[in-house]
This record gives C-alpha cells, sequence and structure tokens, in this order.
C-alpha cells in the first residue's frame, strides 16, 4: 500500500540523464519498453482511452433510447477499427452488442451506461475466446508441442518462455533446436536453456525429422515430460517451409501445434495465421510483442477469424514477461478495468510470503520505514515494468497523464540508498546538510529529495490513521475488524 501510494505520486519531470538522448529525457518516447506512463497493456492503450470516453459520455443519461445505442455504437465500431481490428470481426461483435443493448436488459436498468458496458465486455470475452484455454494433454508422456511461424515473430524466445512458465509448474521441459536453416537460431536456444536451466537438445547434421525423433526418445530416457520443438521458419509462407513442417510433424506426432505470430503487424497477423492454417493443422496461437504501441486488432481478431485460441502472450522482453492468455482478463484491460487476477499471481510469484507478513504487521503498526519501503521496491520490480504493474489497477486509465516510469522508480531507490542506515530508519534526522549530500550521493536535487520525504511523511501519516481505525481519504473505508471510534462530548467512545 505504501509502495502504491508513493509510486503513484512520483515527479514526473525527468532528470537529464548521462547517455540518454533528448527523447528519452522528456518522456516523448513511447515505443516498446519505454516504460513510460500508466496504462493498461500499451498496445491497447488508445482503443482503452476511446472506449473511456464513448462511455463516459452515457453516465449522465438515466434512460438509453435505441438512438443513443447506435450512436454510441458506431463509435465504437470507428474505435475498434482505428484499433485495426478485423472488420467482420468488429461488425459480428457489434451486432451482439446491439441486439443485447436495445433490450429489456438496459431500457429497465437503473445504470444503463454501466450495463452497456457490461454487454460490451461479455461479447468482448466472447470474441476472445471466453475462457483460457489450457494445454493439451498427453495421452503418453512426453507432451509434444511444435512451435511454427516466420522468422522474426519471436519464436524462438517464445518455445524458451514457454519452457521456464511450464518448469515454474513443476514440468520437465526438453528444448529441441529444429530451425536448422538459421544457426543463430540454434545458438539462441542454447543460450536460452542455459539462462532458464533447461536442456536443449542440438544436433546441427541431422534432418529435422529425425533430430525430433532423437530428440523424444531423449526425453523418455531422461524423464523429461514435456518436448518443446523450435522448428524453422521463413520470411513467408512458401512450399518449402510447409514440407517441412509436414515432416516434422510426422516425426514428432504433436499434442499441440502452436503458431507464434507477432501481434506488432496488425492484420497481417491474421493472414499469416490463416495461411498457416489452411497448410496445418494448429491448435492454438501465441501471441508476441503485445507489449508494443501497435494498435492491437490483431489480438482481437485472431481468435474469432482462425477459429483457434489464443492459449499464451508475450508482454514484454524478459523470460518473466510470458502469459497463459485469459480473455476475461483481457476484455477488462481493454476496457480499462484493471487485471487484478493477473496482479495478484504476479506478486504471488514476487513476493516472499513471510516478508510480506512482516511488512503488513508493520503497516498496521505505522511503524514503515524506508529500508522496508526499499525493500518493497526490490519485490516490486520483480513483478515486471512499472507502469504495467500499475495498469493492472482498476481504474489505471484516469492515471494516463501521469508519468511513472522504471527510471522514476530507479531514482527514487537511488535517493533512498545514498541515506545512512539511520537515516531510513527515522528521516526526521534529515537536515538540509544531509539533504544536499544525499542529492549528491543519488545524482539528484536536494528538492527532489524533499519531495519525497514529504511524500512519505504523508503515507506514514494515512497509515497511522488507518491502523488507529480511521478511514484512508477518497476511499471511506475502515480496516477490517476494527471499529471507527467518534467523539461524543468530548470523550472518544467506540463506534457500536
Amino acid at each position: 500500500m505504501t509502495v502504491r501510494l508513493m509510486v503513484a505520486r512520483l515527479p514526473t519531470r525527468r532528470l537529464p540523464m548521462p547517455g540518454h538522448d533528448a527523447a528519452a529525457r522528456d518522456g516523448s518516447s513511447r515505443g516498446r519498453g519505454s516504460g513510460t506512463g500508466v496504462q493498461s497493456t500499451p498496445m491497447f492503450e488508445s482503443l482503452t482511452d476511446r472506449l473511456g470516453g464513448i462511455f463516459g459520455k452515457l453516465r449522465g443519461k438515466g434512460r438509453l433510447s435505441e438512438a443513443d445505442v447506435d450512436a454510441t455504437l458506431r463509435e465504437v465500431r470507428l474505435a475498434l477499427l482505428e484499433a485495426d481490428v478485423n472488420v467482420g470481426v468488429a461488425k459480428a461483435l457489434l451486432d451482439r452488442v446491439k441486439q443485447r443493448a436495445v433490450g429489456e436488459e438496459v431500457t429497465k436498468s437503473l445504470t444503463p451506461a454501466q450495463q452497456v458496458v457490461k454487454i460490451v465486455n461479455d461479447e468482448l470475452i466472447a470474441t476472445l475466446g471466453k475462457e483460457a484455454a489450457p494445454l493439451a494433454k498427453a495421452d503418453k508422456p512426453p507432451l509434444t508441442i511444435l512451435m511454427v511461424g516466420l522468422q522474426g515473430s519471436g519464436k524462438t524466445t517464445s518455445a524458451a518462455k514457454l519452457a521456464r512458465l511450464l518448469k515454474s509448474k513443476g514440468r520437465r521441459p526438453l528444448l529441441v533446436a529444429a530451425d536448422l536453416q538459421r544457426p543463430a537460431a540454434i545458438d539462441q536456444l542454447e543460450t536460452l536453456g542455459r539462462t532458464i536451466g533447461v536442456p536443449v537438445h542440438v544436433d546441427r547434421g541431422a534432418k529435422p525429422a529425425k533430430l525430433v525423433k532423437a530428440a523424444l526418445k531423449r526425453a523418455r530416457q531422461e524423464g523429461q515430460n514435456v518436448v518443446i520443438v523450435d522448428t524453422a521458419g521463413r520470411l513467408q509462407i512458401d512450399r518449402e517451409l510447409m514440407a517441412e513442417l509436414r515432416d516434422v510433424r510426422k516425426a514428432a506426432e504433436p499434442d499441440e501445434v502452436l503458431l507464434v505470430v507477432d501481434a506488432m503487424t496488425g492484420q497481417d497477423a491474421v493472414n499469416v495465421a490463416q495461411g498457416f492454417l489452411a497448410e496445418t493443422d494448429l491448435t492454438g496461437i501465441v501471441l508476441t510483442k503485445l507489449d508494443g504501441d501497435a494498435r492491437g486488432g490483431a489480438a482481437i481478431s485472431a481468435r474469432e477469424v482462425t477459429g483457434r485460441p489464443i492459449k499464451f502472450v508475450g508482454v514484454g522482453e524478459r523470460l518473466e514477461d510470458f502469459e497463459v492468455f485469459h480473455p476475461e482478463r483481457m476484455a477488462s484491460r481493454i476496457l480499462g478495468m484493471g487485471d487484478v487476477l493477473t496482479l495478484i499471481e504476479k506478486a504471488e510469484e514476487a513476493w516472499d510470503r513471510e516478508e510480506a507478513e512482516q511488512a503488513a504487521a508493520k503497516l498496521l503498526d505505522a511503524s514503515f520505514t524506508l529500508e522496508d519501503f526499499l525493500d518493497q521496491f526490490q519485490q516490486l520490480r520483480k513483478m515486471g515494468p512499472i507502469s504495467q504493474v500499475l495498469g493492472m489497477l482498476p481504474g489505471a486509465s484516469a492515471l494516463k497523464d501521469v508519468e511513472v516510469s522504471d527510471r522514476d522508480v530507479g531514482r527514487v531507490e537511488a535517493i533512498i540508498r545514498s541515506m545512512t542506515p539511520q537515516e531510513r530508519r527515522n528521516p526526521k534526522i534529515i537536515d538540509g546538510s544531509r539533504k544536499r549530500r544525499i542529492a549528491r550521493g543519488s545524482g539528484t536535487r536536494p528538492q527532489e529529495v524533499n519531495g519525497l520525504l514529504k511524500q512519505y511523511a504523508e503515507a506514514q501519516k494515512m497509515m497511522k490513521s488507518f491502523a488507529a481505525g480511521g478511514a484512508i481519504p477518497g476511499l471511506g473505508q475502515v480496516m477490517p475488524g476494527r471499529r471507527r471510534k467518534a467523539k461524543v462530548g468530548g470523550k472518544q467512545r467506540k463506534k457500536r
């Protein structure tokens, strides 16, 4: 809570940093991985903003007429098309929304605007696939997965990310370097395999089909229960590529054939998916680079156009940035309603349970120091880019004008690290000369050190009020299990 309160109030002005160009200094670069701004999913930021504005116009209406619904859906249609959603997919989605929105479901609702948003959310979930599609179960181990796709789509990296994810769930994966057309792909997979501690089967002189058979035999002998095959790619779909895939498929008899497509390519990603679907029996789709700043229509269109579920998404460059695709969570992000479940899952992975309980106890006692704050920063950064983490909070779209980047977080961290242990435990002793020393040590200005201390003091004051049973300003909430005290005749008494 303390970290969240203070991060949301980080200064938005950027300091000149050595080695950073002007665009990076003034925050004008908004490319992939910049971490600039609080956003839902960077790819859907523009669509989220547009939909938020459209639905905002409905909130003042007590009842919605059919004309109101038509006008709203025309704007939603335009927003979807601008986001590069397939025309047929957008039309089918909005036809279903209109059918429900002009009926009793909305006209008899006391909050029609909320009901329209709910209907759009429901139909968007249906378009994205209704629910998460798990990997198939192998009739006889190992579970065999073919990763297919064009060059540059992120296929090799996705194979390693999937292996890491499955390993974290207790599986024992084996990676197979079957992209023999591109030696660099073999080297890359070997490097990634060492990084995540997963064995990689390599035979540079073998034919792909023979290589895969040998890898399956090795997996059975060594007890690996998942085999992930990185197949060859091309710059475009051609007969040679498909002939090789058919040979590999025949040798592997895979349980899953996952097509890896680059979501940044827009509608072309859907065309690639249709091309592979016509040539081979796909079982699912992996969308990569969902952290990019493209319009995101491919992600919305892919499932409905191909009829195959999106099973996984790549949401960053780190090996940890790979998630099971949950249609309901993605719809919630697109509509600016956050993604609390994914946030909880990330927190559970990053946070040590015992440390989290100790931190919670300190919050309740209002004894949370800057040392504890620094420890929580370390845990928070394990969850991914700060903008991505904050973007999962409900209502984060309202913070779109707040500039929060990992550089801002790093600056706060540098300030705290430049303090002595005594200063972190008792910030009240930090006078003017100490502030100047801390500023020099952290490469910041005394004003920024002062600003951080003020924000920390405000957060401490809020936590003390919370711990005493008071409300958090603006939320009106009281700590569960605690009763607010009311003053009566100058004396305190418990409210019954």
